[in-house]
């Protein structure tokens, strides 16, 4: 499966005119446009929103369940509107609109004679408006935002390959800083066994000039190895290897996988700060800050990961 950014974006329109079958009663080069947009940026869940005209938002319902079904986090936006491509043209009513405006026309006037009479300029906005209303685009809704959503899922996707070739990328070069440190502590208990050694024999030629005596070496035996204790990251580089591991397993396999990444992410930087915490030597603390600096990187990214 691939790896879905929540970030995308489609557009899409239908034109009246690509449809054969719609008839309008008007004869005019106008025709009626559908208008649909989807955005979607990162968020903890799905959230949806509609930005409809009032024509189309009877179709909410239809849309929400049909997104529902699509996508899983992220916050989706989706604009829809009919827009008149015509409204500059003029449009000429034809004879059987003409009647009926001229029918109500007699109609209210017999209740109400001295409401003034129908001008030229109503009867032709009146005429659009029923032109209007027959184009009914509403049902070209869903069948076009299916077409967007394809579109928007391909943006996804475009955008969860260049995240997860990212990733991969900071996986490898915390996989190098994790070969870097680990030759380190083998060299720091030494080195610091041998300053503990060499301490003790000072503190002792300072007392009576002899040797050291077999106890005071077992002291300083003794705190070396509390002191290699206390400096050990052999567990933390163990499981932050493992943690590199699983993440490469989760971006291989794609899906919904961005929860379970933020998780490792954070189990990451958990490994890494404690890495620093132990540092005895500014070799390990360079390298500690350095992987806290890509596992930082990782970290944004993760949260546009679906």
């Amino acid at each position: 499966m691939s790896v879905y950014s929540m970030t995308g974006y489609a557009c899409l329109q239908h034109s009246s005119t690509d449809n054969n079958s719609l008839v309008t009663e008007a004869r005019s080069t106008a025709s009626a446009r559908l208008g649909l947009e989807i955005r979607s940026v990162n968020s903890r869940f799905l959230d949806l929103s509609f930005k409809l005209s009032d024509e189309l938002r009877q179709h909410e319902p239809a849309l929400r369940e049909l997104l529902t079904q699509r996508l899983k986090r992220g916050k989706v936006e989706v604009r829809a509107g009919l827009d008149n491509t015509g409204a500059g043209t003029l449009t000429e009513p034809s004879p059987r609109m003409l009647q009926r405006l001229n029918a109500a026309q007699d109609n209210v006037r017999a209740w109400l004679p001295q409401a003034a009479p129908l001008s030229v300029a109503e009867v032709l906005r009146l005429s659009a408006g029923e032109q209007n209303h027959s184009t009914d685009l509403g049902a070209e809704l869903l069948p076009l935002t299916q077409r967007a959503l394809a579109a928007l899922l391909e943006s996804r996707e475009r955008e969860g390959a260049r995240l997860a070739t990212m990733l991969q990328d900071r996986i490898e070069q915390l996989r190098q800083l994790a070969r870097q440190a680990a030759p380190l502590i083998p060299q720091l208990v030494e080195q610091q066994r041998n300053r503990f050694l060499e301490r003790w024999k000072d503190a002792m030629a300072l007392t009576d000039g002899s040797t050291l005596p077999e106890a005071a070496q077992d002291r300083a035996l003794t705190e070396a190895t509390a002191f290699a204790i206390r400096i050990d990251v052999a567990e933390e580089l163990t499981r932050l290897d493992s943690h590199l591991d699983e993440l490469s397993r989760l971006i291989q396999k794609g899906g919904e996988i961005g929860k379970r990444l933020d998780f490792l992410i954070q189990e990451l930087h958990r490994e890494a700060n404690t890495m620093g915490s132990k540092s005895a030597a500014l070799e390990l603390t360079r390298i500690s800050v350095d992987m806290k600096v890509l596992i930082e990187q990782m970290r944004e990214q993760v949260q546009n990961i679906e």
